[in-house]
């Protein structure tokens, strides 16, 4: 058998459309999708397939059913085998065991769960509308409060949780339910002093969480007491019947509205999506009290690839807003973003206008992620380059995730215009971010094209006008061709020895060993992320004892460490090797000679810029204004010995010619 919680995984996951879409051609009409049946012949459509309901329909021949009834329909198999088709469809693994006396308890046991969360959804609406406390306290609370009326109190079946302590408990157990449903659904706790039972829920007031066919989960409570220790909400624990990271509060409302409007909007609360609804706009749905998960959007993306992101407009809703939108992308929907008047949540606003105004305002101030994004973070940047930089790559992040590459380009395009930067840079830095986060095939075969294209270029100027090819360092050069130089003698001359001459004193040195030592000793690490991984291999290895093999680069995971090590390997191959060091004045005449001035000459070079580029940091926040004395203290011992450093190598860079 397939177990429950694998059967419900599967039901989840799957989206009838494009269940059926593999075996029969689908068209959109209004809210749902039409073709002809496969199951009878027919020259008009009357097929129908409602992605709200996740179900299908022939009015012609009387079929009906979700998408793994339809598979077993159409390929004529059994129930265990249309799961597991539809499984593979959507990467779920499927273990086949025989049912025992366990599963068949456990399912007793969801179920009895289900029944005793709606049993207790009963009880509560009774005692907010039935007894003195749920009137006075609970039923004010939203009616005055909150200005529900009656018809949405009922819809979204709002309750209340008596006083006492226990009453709720006592009460489910008169009626015959156990004790251990009432602890495992969370209803209930059990005292340590004397093992009784206690509500969880005591005195608040209740709002059940629905699942997306309708089934009570899960419920929330908020207190109405202005004690600061009393935690304002309460939710359900996480149990069998309940993953918080599953479930969207308001989608079994909404997600009919969603379908009709092909768009969702998201807000944060409880109170946002009921006075959303009750004002008229039913298209909204909340992420359940918790950040919004992977889970939740492809929940959502089943009944709309359009979501409209809602926050306040004080500067904590502005950062929330951002931190699902990444997620959002990477599942291929499209996302819009909308913040309210600073004065505003969408509680308030909804409540304070009508659904026409409500409407007309998110069609007038939704921004595309991109404009919405690129505005806050340049705001907060002002003109500081760094900070600049910062936010161009926070962009580029965002653009990489989305996995359509028309969209791709199409963001790209806008970014660089509000960014006012070039557009190629923008393409060749999403494309790296695509290859090393999600092994993009196609972003790796751009990026080598593009380095091809580079060292082509760089082959085809006079080394007189670049001024930073190999062993022709200066104390100008960059920070970047410093690193590469260094990589360069690990990767192609690393097991090599040289002659130091120090003072009178010949010394043999091995270029690895040194690379590493005066590295490590410092500890320093390379800018370059590329660069970094290369030299961590190269230090892992030496501990192991060993030298690290080609092999080891050209299949790295990291595309871009596979380009660097490819592209240093090639060096040699463009100049012979009497041409390299020639050209580059470096009048030796041994393999030896040359690394044994190239090698320290870069090493000391690469300590001297990052020493330089840490001091430069370390001012900075010397001048924040948020600084603590602590802070102040610490960073100023840093400095002092950077300083000492930077004393050491300036003698040292005077006795080299550089």
């Amino acid at each position: 058998m397939i177990d429950r919680d694998t059967i419900d995984r599967i039901y989840a996951a799957a989206d009838i459309v494009e269940v059926i879409n593999d075996y029969v051609t689908l068209k959109r009409k209004g809210v749902n999708y039409q073709a002809c049946c496969p199951f009878h012949n027919e020259k008009t459509p009357s097929f129908v397939v409602s992605p709200s309901k996740g179900m299908f329909k022939c009015f012609g021949c009387g079929k009906g059913g979700n998408a793994v009834s339809f598979v077993m329909e159409h390929e004529n198999i059994t129930y265990p085998e249309a799961l597991k088709i539809v499984a593979k469809k959507y990467g779920i693994e499927v273990k086949e065991r025989e049912e025992t006396e366990e599963d068949k308890v456990r399912n007793n046991n969801r179920e009895s769960m289900f029944i005793l969360n709606s049993w207790a959804a009963d009880y509560f609406v009774n005692t907010l509308h039935n007894t003195d406390e749920g009137l006075s306290v609970g039923l004010s609370y939203f009616r005055q409060q909150r200005g529900f009326s009656e018809a949405t109190i009922k819809k979204f079946g709002l309750g209340f949780c008596p006083s006492g302590g226990d009453k709720m408990s006592q009460d489910a157990l008169r009626a015959g339910y156990k004790e251990e449903f009432l602890l495992s659904t969370g209803l209930s706790l059990k005292s340590e002093r004397d093992n009784s039972l206690f509500d969880r829920f005591r005195e608040r007031v209740m709002f059940p969480v629905h699942n997306v066919s309708g089934r009570i989960v899960a419920f929330g409570g908020r207190t109405l007491r202005t004690d600061k220790k009393v935690a304002k909400y309460q939710n359900s624990p996480e149990s069998e019947i309940y993953s918080k990271k599953n479930e969207i509060y308001g989608l079994f409302f909404a997600k009919k509205a969603i379908q009709q409007q092909n768009y969702a909007i998201m807000v944060e609360g409880y109170t946002d999506v009921i006075s959303m609804h009750q004002s008229g706009v039913e298209n909204v749905v909340a992420s359940s009290g918790t950040s919004l998960t992977t889970e939740q959007i492809r929940l959502l993306s089943r009944f709309s690839k359009n979501i409209t992101v809602m926050y306040d407009g004080d500067s904590a809703g502005q950062k929330a807003s951002l931190r699902g939108i990444d997620m959002i992308l990477k599942e291929g929907l499209n996302v819009r973003v909308v913040l309210l008047p600073v004065e505003h949540d969408p509680d308030s606003f909804a409540r304070s206008h009508s659904a026409e105004e409500v409407r007309d305002y998110v069609e007038r101030n939704s921004q595309d992620f991109i404009s919405y994004k690129a505005k806050l973070l340049l705001s907060d940047a002002g003109d500081d380059p760094i900070k600049r930089s910062e936010v161009i790559r926070d962009m580029v992040q965002s653009i990489s995730e989305i996995p359509d590459t028309i969209q791709r380009s199409l963001y790209i395009k806008e970014c660089s215009r509000l960014m006012n930067m070039s557009e190629d840079v923008l393409v060749t830095e999403v494309a790296k971010h695509r290859a090393n986060s999600v092994g993009d095939r196609e972003a790796s075969e751009f990026i080598q094209r593009e380095s091809r294209r580079y060292w082509k270029n760089r082959e085809e100027l006079p080394l007189s006008e670049e001024g930073e090819h190999f062993g022709n360092l200066t104390i100008g050069s960059s920070l970047e061709s410093i690193e590469r130089e260094l990589i360069y003698y690990l990767v192609v001359h690393g097991t090599k020895n040289y002659e130091y001459r120090e003072g009178r004193k010949i010394i043999e040195m091995n270029v690895t060993e040194t690379i590493l030592d005066e590295i490590s000793v410092d500890d320093m690490h390379f800018h370059n992320s590329a660069y970094n991984k290369i030299y961590e291999i190269y230090r892992e290895a030496r501990i192991a004892g060993r030298t690290p093999q080609l092999e080891e680069f050209s299949s790295h995971s990291d595309i871009a460490v596979c380009d660097a090590v490819t592209d240093l390997m090639f060096i040699d191959d463009q100049y012979s090797e009497s041409e390299i060091w020639t050209k580059k004045e470096v009048h030796t005449t041994t393999e030896s000679e040359v690394l044994g001035k190239g090698v320290p000459k870069a090493i000391l070079l690469f300590k001297t810029k990052v020493v330089s580029a840490r001091l430069f940091e370390l001012q900075a926040a010397l001048e924040r204004e948020d600084i603590s004395e602590e802070e102040q203290l610490e960073i100023a011992s840093e400095m002092v010995n950077l300083n000492r450093l930077k004393v050491i190598l300036a003698k040292k860079t005077n006795r080299l010619t550089i």
